[in-house]
């Protein structure tokens, strides 16, 4: 079983870029997609961006698209989440996710493994 922990979250003005990380321990990392969601207060969690095993598939959600980039370092068991351009309703708890899947799933209810959450806010 995997489990993850989030960093590089906080408080940022518009405009401006944070990266986060997403750190993997008690599996073989290759062996699992991993996601981005975010949770917005009073807000469902919502899917960001999703990368498969080796990195070479990656999809966005169109709220993030041309801004965000999601990559992974499989030597070091790490994803990322790079935001740019960020604006105040990209404001969110943002969690790392994992999964064995086949596919690239952009559903949270197909990640059985999450991190904590990191908090990022944008002020404006």
């Amino acid at each position: 079983q995997v489990q993850l922990v989030e960093s590089g979250g906080g408080l940022v003005q518009a405009g401006g870029s944070l990266s986060l990380s997403c750190v993997a321990s008690g599996g073989i990392f290759t062996d699992y997609n991993m996601g981005w969601f975010r949770q917005a207060p009073g807000k469902e969690r919502e899917f960001a961006a999703a990368i498969n095993w080796s990195g070479g598939v990656r999809k966005y959600a169109d709220s993030v698209k041309g801004r965000f980039t999601i990559s992974r370092d499989n030597a070091k068991n790490t994803v990322y989440l790079q935001m740019n351009s960020l604006k105040p309703e990209d404001t969110a708890v943002y969690y790392c996710a994992a999964v064995r899947m086949y596919y690239l799933s952009l559903t949270s209810s197909a990640y059985p493994y999450w991190g904590q959450g990191t908090l990022v806010t944008v002020s404006s």
